[in-house]
């Protein structure tokens, strides 16, 4: 469910993680993709946004910086680093269902 109303409206949808594969990859920010960083890849946002993701199960929030492109699973919104998925409390179950709000 995506609804738009000024700049960007909360994205509400799938999340994943990733990272053993592709630490030390190159991103398409340039920069290369630390696992461990709280960082996350986004389909559309502008590259180097700040977001909040929360969890729509426990109401925990994070902050993640956008700095690839994805998530490329039918359904999933948002992609995020080992780490980020770890501090939000989804990386043990792989995914979750979260809402995105561009700060």
């Amino acid at each position: 469910m995506t609804s738009v109303t000024g700049a960007m409206a909360d994205q509400c949808g799938g999340a994943s993680w990733y990272g053993p594969g592709f630490h030390g990859k190159k991103t398409a920010s340039g920069e290369r993709f630390n696992e461990n960083a709280m960082t996350a890849a986004h389909k559309t946002l502008p590259l180097g946004s700040v977001v909040k993701v929360t969890d729509q199960r426990t109401g925990k929030s994070i902050k993640v910086t956008i700095n690839d492109r994805g998530p490329f699973a039918k359904g999933r919104i948002i992609d995020l680093s080992k780490a980020a998925a770890a501090k939000l409390g989804t990386k043990s179950s792989g995914v979750g269902k979260v809402c995105v709000a561009k700060l």
